[in-house]
């Protein structure tokens, strides 16, 4: 039985088997882990497809922000490593079963209680156990579950699967009651009674940074879009944001899907890992400038603000508002 590094053994050393393939079958499933798995191994410079079912998609639903990090996973970051597929009908499945193949061959199976989570599979907060599993048995259950799901980029998922704004999943959640629902997000359905904090995009003193924050790439050969969102002390030694490493989904006011985690000394700033410069683009967007500019204090007064919120809905999971 496995009860210890848990990401390592099981999801990245039967890499070493020349396996190309894993299949998984998780009750709950978010993008920032499929994101932060799938970083790992294209760090390592292997060419592994994951093919992910979410099994309680059915009954629980869907929160928007992982719905919408499925989607851009599949179409846009690593369209020819990543499928993810939502359970439609009913019984719905809570097993975690993940299973290593070779073109198609079964190599190394493992089943136990770990969602695919950074929560189930990185935190020092929960004790999961798994244990090996025979694989042939294990892809033999995927594929008898293919028939009751849909694609997460499908024209008919949202029919199919309720896809709830994130604070009313959470809510449902808690309840265990879920209801139809087709409210547009908004920050004021979003945010009501969660933890918030305020990153302030200026430096010391009020100024702008000339090299850093918004403007990082403003220097010699770098991206002129490079960027970070840059956290105080008394913000990066609490807890509100995940440790250094951690992915996290951060969904915006605007319905933009980011996936962003911690960097530099103490986890000070917050960037986009797989792309420095979407952060860039995507502020230089919501201010009104070309790409690529150097943004300007004035910049953000004439905009009407010069901060952004954050708002903890999960452990993985964010709802930054830049409205005015």
């Amino acid at each position: 039985m496995l009860t210890e590094n848990l990401f390592n053994e099981i999801l990245m050393r039967p890499i070493d088997q020349k396996v190309n393939q894993l299949y998984i079958v998780s009750g709950y499933a978010t993008s920032a882990m499929a994101f932060h798995h799938l970083q790992k191994i294209k760090e390592n410079d292997q060419n592994i497809h994951i093919n992910l079912i979410v099994g309680m998609s059915g009954l629980d639903g869907m929160s928007e922000s992982n719905h919408r990090g499925f989607q851009t996973l599949m179409q846009d970051e690593f369209p020819n490593h990543f499928s993810c597929s939502y359970v439609s009908q009913s019984p719905s499945v809570h097993s975690k079963v993940y299973v290593w193949c070779q073109d198609g061959t079964p190599v190394q199976g493992f089943l136990g209680s770990a969602n695919y989570t950074q929560f189930a599979f990185r935190s020092s907060q929960r004790k999961e156990a798994m244990a090996e599993c025979s694989a042939d048995d294990g892809l033999a259950y995927y594929e008898s579950l293919i028939d009751k799901t849909i694609y997460c980029n499908h024209i008919d998922a949202d029919a199919l699967i309720n896809i709830y704004n994130d604070k009313q999943y959470r809510r449902a959640k808690a309840k265990k009651k879920i209801k139809s629902q087709e409210d547009v997000i908004t920050p004021e359905n979003i945010i009501e009674g969660l933890p918030s904090v305020q990153v302030s995009l200026l430096a010391r003193g009020n100024k702008m940074p000339v090299a850093s924050g918004l403007n990082w790439g403003q220097r010699e050969k770098r991206e002129p879009n490079q960027a970070y969102l840059s956290l105080k002390s008394h913000i990066y030694n609490t807890k509100f944001f995940p440790e250094r490493t951690v992915h996290f989904t951060v969904h915006t006011d605007d319905g933009k899907v980011l996936i962003c985690t911690r960097a530099q000394d103490n986890g000070k700033a917050i960037h986009t890992p797989h792309n420095n410069s979407l952060i860039g683009e995507y502020f230089r967007n919501r201010l009104g400038l070309a790409s690529g500019v150097f943004v300007e204090k004035n910049d953000l007064e004439k905009y009407g603000r010069t901060s952004v919120a954050f708002f903890k809905i999960d452990n993985e999971t964010y709802f930054m508002d830049f409205s005015v």
